[in-house]
């Protein structure tokens, strides 16, 4: 057997998990230690608590033991800073912070928003990583701007670098040419030396401890598109979390008008395969719910959702629900009928979240002319039954939900492969879990004249 850590450093927590994988093909995975993601509001500015996460991270090595290699995935978009001693400076800012408020507007008139996407390909988020650079106050006292996942590899061996998924999340990387986009950098005001050296997932970072440190799919989706144990090449996946990130693989970007008005994001994959994709808020609505109610068993509110049918539908994707606090107060005030209920506000989340899953993969099948024959549903969401159910119903197309460690999985399969133990591409690393993940199928009922009624109401 081989054991590899897959660090999987995620809004709310972070853990380290092991994946055994044996001559056999058989795959374990185990989680050896979990730790807290908690952000941190200093005066007016959110903050990510870095160095308790690295602290997570070294303490879920020791946890894990023995292993044959190391690789480091995170969430998108945010970074921290280091001068030219490699010290960091400050902690890095959380994307959810609103310091990119005014930025964002006068950014994309000054670049060209169409010339931006055409360049990178990236839907329109305030809170990427050009905005937030420019809205940087020691972006002049830096020497490199590293990407989360790839501020703990460095960390760990001392090497410098930016992985590729992550890379092509920051609307500074050229989607064509998988390069930096020298011009747009020098053209936005961006210090050109903050960018460093671009790396490819399966490659070698360095070593701790004598251990390899591999470079994955260290954009957690990235890692999750490799954990979707798809059959074959028409299939939509959802990476359902916190966000849901819901599009298709394809072997090349789409660019055109109509995508970008879409608002949908071209995002580099493992194997130079593009995750075209749209963000969708995801069960970030339901959490906020949960905490606000301080209900930490999410089981009692899906029983009461149950009873609630179609309740209300929003849009999700409104700014509205971006920040943190009251979420149950926004979305009865987003509520037609204003019902305020646990139950109807909850069935109102679901049904919103299916209603816009239904959508993003019809307009991501329309726009780029892949057929969608199923729905994968990985991460956290798989395990939410009635939301699985109502995505199938909602897209009219069997759902499969799980694994729920795809992005874990994922991790694990890529170091497995950069290290010999696995060959071939991505199908055949997803047949590895075929054969050793369970996965549940969903198949759609009712009426689907009536989502799509629903979705002329909200969206037209």
């Amino acid at each position: 057997m081989k054991r590899f850590a897959a660090v999987d450093l995620g809004a709310s927590s972070g853990r380290v998990m092991v994946g055994a994988i044996g001559g056999d093909g058989r795959l374990d995975l185990t989680e050896v230690h979990r730790f807290p993601n908690e952000p941190v509001r200093v005066r007016d500015t959110l903050h990510w608590d870095v160095l308790a996460l690295y602290r997570g991270v070294l303490e879920g090595l020791r946890a894990a033991g023995p292993v044959d290699g190391i690789g480091i995935d995170s969430w998108a978009v945010d970074y921290g800073l280091i001068d030219a001693d490699g010290r960091l400076l400050g902690n890095p800012v959380h994307y959810r912070d609103s310091r990119t408020d005014g930025v964002f507007e006068p950014t994309l008139r000054k670049l060209g928003e169409d010339k931006l996407y055409a360049l990178t390909g990236l839907q329109k988020l305030p809170f990427n990583t050009i905005y937030q650079l420019l809205a940087e106050p020691l972006a002049p006292l830096a020497h490199r701007m590293l990407l989360i996942p790839d501020l703990i590899a460095y960390w760990l061996t001392g090497e410098v670098g930016a992985e590729l998924t992550n890379a092509s999340t920051t609307q500074l990387l050229d989607v064509r040419t998988g390069r930096w986009a020298a011009g747009l950098i020098d053209q936005a005001g961006i210090p050109g030396r903050l960018l460093p050296p671009l790396r490819a997932p399966g490659s070698v970072i360095g070593s701790y401890q004598g251990t390899p440190v591999f470079a994955v799919g260290s954009h957690d989706t990235a890692s999750a598109v490799v954990g979707v144990p798809a059959a074959d090449a028409n299939f939509a996946y959802i990476s359902c979390g916190t966000w849901s990130l819901v599009g298709v693989e394809l072997d090349e970007p789409v660019l055109s008008d109509e995508s970008r008005t879409a608002n949908f994001t071209n995002e580099g994959g493992v194997d130079g395969t593009i995750r075209y994709l749209r963000n969708v808020m995801g069960l970030w609505l339901l959490q906020e719910c949960q905490r606000e109610w301080n209900v930490p068993d999410v089981r009692e509110l899906l029983d009461a959702a149950e009873a609630e049918p179609f309740a209300g539908v929003i849009d999700v994707d409104q700014p509205v629900f971006l920040p943190p606090g009251d979420m149950p107060g926004r979305i009865a005030d987003a509520l037609p009928t204003k019902r305020s209920g646990r139950g109807a506000i909850v069935r109102c989340i679901l049904d919103s979240l299916a209603l816009a899953h239904r959508r993003a993969i019809r307009q991501a099948s329309e726009l780029s002319g892949k057929n969608v024959d199923v729905v994968h549903i990985v991460g956290g969401g798989a395990r939410n039954e009635l939301l699985c159910q109502l995505t199938a119903d909602a897209c009219g197309k069997p759902v499969l939900a799980g694994p729920v460690e795809a992005t874990a999985l994922g991790n694990v399969l890529v170091q497995a492969r950069a290290a010999g133990v696995l060959d071939g591409g991505l199908p055949a690393l997803r047949s590895v879990l075929r054969e050793t993940q369970q996965i549940r199928r969903y198949e759609p009922r009712g009426d689907p004249d009536r989502w799509q009624a629903l979705e002329d109401r909200l969206w037209g």
